[in-house]
């Protein structure tokens, strides 16, 4: 029974990205046209009866981020599209620049009519090298066409796109690290003393979204945002895409209504655990989401009942681990890909993340104490709450949620336990 939905997602791999007439045919553009017509209290009021919440992880209503942006005076102002997708296990965004690169265009279009800016800034991630020319390319062909540029629709407003890459830092998803990172300066967050909104990229105003939310954007103007509500749940509007990897069959990104249980999702699309193996456990949200095991699988996927549960949406990863994966060895792989990602830049995540891979290292390698295992939980618990940014505060997120779900799993590599039993 296919569980999936075609909302967001309607047009991938149904028209050559290439040929921006392949595009208008399937209703490319509509949206950009009604912006005009609606003006920025008619675009936020459509926003904010879709319900639509930031599909980057915070999951901050839009129409009210937006509304709040608008109020914000200044001659100059910026659009930036987060396309740095850096979290492991995540790779919808990448679909996005991939199979609908000008929905993208038109949705940093409409935020840039919105927010009264004339420049754009899409912030694509270094691994995705091979989609830099192809979105400039994409760029152009609206710019030809009048949907891009100068006098847009000869209505006199300007928008221009820029296309920057990153260096690899999975910290640059972070707003205003990728903002320091667009100014040529390290990647490392801000001291966050104003809103982005107020002072961004070149201290100017500056609103920032996800690429999936600026595509969100451009499918609720074209459908409308009561439509689009239809889907999901009451209090969790809309779809959402997310990247289903790891021990399933049907790996792949898939877009789903809120509402569906994560059972739904393994089983009806992702066509069950491979090799009919058991189901341990999902990491939700990348590798800074939690360890959900599989008892919890009848929740519903909806911002709500995860939340009630101390689960994040997150980015939209879901990865899934068989019964032939050791949570210690999975957390060491997680572990080591913070480590390495730590900017350094606040001692609780730099020195955190360097403790907890020495002791998670032991646990693997079943030299573990019973000290190490409250040592690791104290560690993890100073990062949560003084590290500087989002990453230092996540990173220990697996780690926290497996002790909860699976601490015999953690007792079988003490050595002294392992001697008496």
């Amino acid at each position: 029974m296919d569980r999936t939905v075609k909302v967001i997602s309607k047009n991938f791999k149904k028209y050559n990205v290439e040929s921006i007439d392949e595009y208008i045919k399937l209703g490319g553009f509509s949206a950009l046209k009604k912006a005009f017509d609606l003006g920025p209290k008619g675009i936020i009021n459509e926003l904010k009866i879709s319900d639509l919440k930031g599909r980057g992880g915070a999951a901050f209503p839009t129409g009210k981020k937006w509304e709040q942006a608008t109020k914000v005076p200044g001659d100059r102002k910026i659009i930036i599209c987060n396309a740095d997708e850096g979290e492991p296990a995540t790779f919808k965004d990448r679909y996005l620049l991939e199979y609908d690169p000008f929905k993208v265009i038109e949705g940093m279009t409409i935020a840039g009519i919105t927010f009264n800016a004339n420049e754009g800034f899409i912030y694509i991630r270094e691994e995705y090298k091979y989609l830099h020319d192809k979105f400039k390319k994409a760029i152009q062909l609206t710019k030809e066409n009048n949907y891009l540029g100068q006098n847009i629709l000869n209505t006199g407003f300007n928008f221009d796109i820029t296309v920057f890459s990153g260096a690899g830092a999975y910290v640059c998803g972070e707003s205003t690290a990728l903002i320091e990172s667009i100014e040529g300066k390290s990647g490392r967050p801000r001291l966050k003393l104003a809103r982005t909104s107020e002072k961004g990229l070149y201290d100017l105003p500056t609103l920032a979204n996800n690429i999936e939310t600026l595509a969100a954007v451009a499918t609720i103007l074209e459908i409308g945002g009561e439509e689009y509500a239809k889907y999901g749940t009451k209090n969790s509007k809309g779809t959402k895409l997310i990247s289903l990897c790891g021990n399933i069959n049907k790996p792949g990104a898939y877009e789903v209504p809120f509402g569906i249980t994560l059972k739904e999702i393994i089983y009806d699309i992702g066509g069950g655990v491979k090799n009919g193996n058991a189901l341990k456990f999902l990491q939700l949200g990348g590798a800074s989401g939690p360890i959900v095991p599989a008892s919890m699988i009848d929740l519903k996927y909806c911002y709500n009942e995860l939340n009630a549960n101390g689960i994040n949406i997150g980015s939209g990863a879901i990865l899934v681990a068989d019964e032939t994966n050791k949570v210690v060895d999975f957390l060491k792989s997680v572990q080591d890909f913070f480590l390495h990602e730590s900017c350094g830049k606040c001692t609780p995540c730099r020195e955190g993340n360097r403790q907890i891979t020495k002791i998670i290292n032991r646990f693997v390698n079943d030299e573990a104490s019973i000290e190490d295992l409250k040592t690791i939980e104290k560690f993890a618990n100073v990062m949560k709450y003084a590290s500087f940014c989002g990453l230092g505060k996540t990173a220990p997120t697996a780690l926290l949620s497996a002790i909860k779900h699976f601490p015999i799993e953690f007792y079988q590599h003490i050595k002294t336990v392992r001697k008496t039993s």
